[in-house]
């Protein structure tokens, strides 16, 4: 079922009516359609779908999928306890990469336990957990978004990867929002927007949204980055991320390792915004990170159409990670983490 709806700058997720209504990014920009989805499963195949994404969305997605495993009003117990353990392995199986998906339902399952060890009302502890997460979005993006943009100077032309507005966060933004809390303080003239293959998140959901905003910029191909480098046409890169390990590595959207590379070739600074739950201090590093590898037909083929041979063989990692030692910065509701990261991330963590 679709409904109408949407704009751009506004969250990809609403609660109402006993369902999770998301906003079908598949079909951006050209059409604004919500999915309405009333069970775990449904919003498990919404995730894994790409109808919604980016950490922090799928997180939230994820703790309203866990409240749709109990009627509004049902009581804890056996029969509960079994529905909620199903739907958190549904929903853990989504996508493997992104952390805040597993933080978000460890959160909700202990919400729960803790309903259920005095015998309260689950279908409602699960619901109140999820929306307390919602109501927090706005705020930690906003926060991290005014850190890091204190790092940019007037007039500062900032090359960007994926997507990280409110469609990938359900609040202000993570990297996107540093661009956004940028441009409001008047230190960014200019975004470059990598188109971001294979599913051009960076084309379709970026450019979107900064259009939305007023924002300046430009679509350019991802391989386009390394000439824009050595022209002297960007001053920083930032990036989100879908985990961060205890020692500092990234992962993030295919494609962000070699920006790294390229800033660190040309003394740009590279920048990583994310919420303290995307950071996993059980991950020791970014060789620890599960990669998910999705359908090769997303590489075969562009936006339903096909560009390769039939029968053309092809990988399709959707992650790569970024080694710690060519992150400047990271930003975090909790403050700007630099080297050495391992104490850094254990600070804000503890």
């Amino acid at each position: 079922m679709t409904e109408p709806g949407g704009r751009a700058g506004s969250a990809p997720l609403r609660f109402e009516g006993g369902a999770l209504h998301v906003l079908d990014q598949r079909l951006l920009p050209a059409r604004e359609e919500w999915l309405r989805c009333e069970t775990p499963g449904e919003v498990a195949e919404a995730i894994a779908g790409m109808a919604v994404r980016g950490a922090p969305a799928i997180g939230l997605a994820a703790a309203y999928g866990l409240a749709l495993a109990l009627d509004e009003g049902e009581r804890c117990g056996e029969e509960a306890r079994v529905k909620v353990a199903e739907a958190a392995r549904l929903l853990r199986g989504a996508r493997p990469t992104a952390s805040d998906l597993g933080w978000a339902v460890e959160r909700g399952e202990a919400a729960f336990a803790a309903a259920d060890a005095e015998g309260g009302d689950g279908g409602a502890t699960l619901r109140e957990s999820a929306q307390a997460l919602a109501e927090r979005r706005w705020d930690i993006d906003r926060a991290l978004a005014l850190l890091g943009a204190e790092r940019f100077e007037a007039g500062d032309r900032a090359l960007t990867h994926c997507n990280t507005g409110p469609l990938a966060t359900a609040g202000y933004g993570t990297a996107a929002g540093v661009l956004r809390a940028a441009w409001e303080t008047e230190r960014l003239s200019h975004v470059w927007v990598g188109e971001t293959r294979p599913l051009l998140q960076g084309a379709r959901l970026t450019a979107w949204e900064l259009q939305g905003l007023g924002i300046p910029y430009e679509v350019v191909a991802d391989s386009a980055a390394g000439s824009l480098m050595a022209a002297g046409q960007v001053d920083r890169v930032v990036v989100g991320a879908d985990r961060i390990a205890a020692n500092g590595d990234v992962a993030n959207k295919i494609g962000t390792y070699p920006l790294a590379v390229l800033a660190a070739r040309h003394d740009i600074p590279f920048y990583v915004a994310a919420p303290l739950s995307t950071v996993d201090v059980t991950t020791p590093d970014g060789a620890s990170i599960p990669i998910e590898q999705r359908d090769p037909a997303e590489i075969t083929s562009v936006l339903g159409r096909r560009a390769a041979p039939e029968g053309a063989g092809a990988a399709n990692p959707a992650f790569d990670v970024t080694p710690a030692d060519l992150v400047t910065a990271i930003f975090t509701e909790a403050g700007v983490l630099e080297r050495p990261y391992p104490e850094a991330i254990a600070r804000v963590s503890g």
